[in-house]
C-alpha cells in the first residue's frame, strides 16, 4: 500500500496552489472539455470530470471523485476519498488508485497500470487491465469477458480499522473473464469463479465454481 502514502504528497502539496490554465485549484470541481490541450487536472476538495473524447494528463484530487468520460484518455488517476470511473472505451496509460472509494472500468475501457484501493468495490465490465488489482477490504468483480493481466491481491488489514478487518471481501470472476497473474489472498475472502473463466494460480483461498451468468445470491 506504499502507493497510497506516496500519492498524498503531491496532492497535499497542491493545497498551496492557485488556479492555473492547467486546471489546478484548491476547492471546487475541475472539468476538462473535449478539444482542450491535454494538461494535468488537480484539486484538493472537489471532483474531476473529464468529458467524453477529452484528454488529460494526471487527474488528482484528495476529497472527490474522478470520472473519465467515454473514449477519454489520461496518463493516471488518483484520489484519496472518492471513487473513480473509467468510461467505455476510455484509456489510462498508468495506475488508477484511491484509498476509500469504488473503482469502475466500463465496457471496453483499457487501463495499462494497476487498480488499487483499501476499501471500496472494484468492478471491471468487459474491460482490460494491463496491471493487477490490489485491495484490503474491497469486493472485486471481474465481469464477463474482462481481462486482468497482472493478477489479484487482497492484503492483510493490519494497520487499518477494525471494521475493515471484519469485512470478508467477495471476489467474483465472471464467465469468459481471464485473470492471467496469480491470485494471492492474505486474509479471508469468498472466491467465486465461473466455470467459463480462466484464472492463474490461487493461494490463500479455495475457489468455488459457479455456472450461469452470475453466482448465486
Amino acid at each position: 500500500m506504499l502507493k497510497f502514502v506516496l500519492l498524498l504528497a503531491p496532492l497535499l502539496a497542491s493545497a498551496g496552489c492557485v488556479q492555473h490554465d492547467g486546471g489546478e485549484r484548491i476547492n471546487g470541481a475541475v472539468s476538462v472539455a473535449a478539444g482542450q490541450s491535454a494538461t494535468d487536472a488537480a484539486t484538493v476538495n472537489g471532483a474531476i470530470h473529464v468529458a467524453p473524447d477529452a484528454a488529460v494528463l494526471e487527474a488528482t484530487t484528495v476529497n472527490g471523485s474522478i470520472t473519465l468520460g467515454d473514449r477519454a484518455t489520461a496518463t493516471s488517476a488518483a484520489t484519496v476519498n472518492g471513487g473513480i470511473t473509467v468510461g467505455a472505451l476510455a484509456r489510462v496509460a498508468g495506475d488508477v488508485t484511491t484509498v476509500n472509494g469504488a473503482l469502475t472500468l466500463k465496457k471496453g475501457a483499457d487501463v495499462q497500470g494497476d487498480l488499487q484501493n483499501v476499501n471500496g468495490r472494484i468492478t471491471l465490465e468487459a474491460a482490460h487491465l494491463g496491471g493487477g488489482i490490489e485491495t484490503v477490504a474491497g469486493d472485486i468483480t471481474v465481469g464477463a469477458d474482462a481481462r486482468v493481466d497482472g493478477g489479484i491481491a487482497v492484503r492483510k488489514s493490519q494497520g487499518f480499522s477494525i471494521s475493515l478487518s471484519k469485512n470478508v471481501p467477495v471476489i467474483v470472476i465472471g464467465p469468459g473473464a481471464m485473470v492471467k497473474g496469480p491470485l494471492k489472498f492474505e486474509r479471508e475472502v469468498k472466491l467465486l469463479v465461473s466455470d467459463r473463466a480462466t484464472i492463474g494460480p490461487v493461494s490463500g483461498a479455495t475457489p468455488v465454481s459457479f455456472a450461469g451468468d452470475s453466482p448465486p445470491a
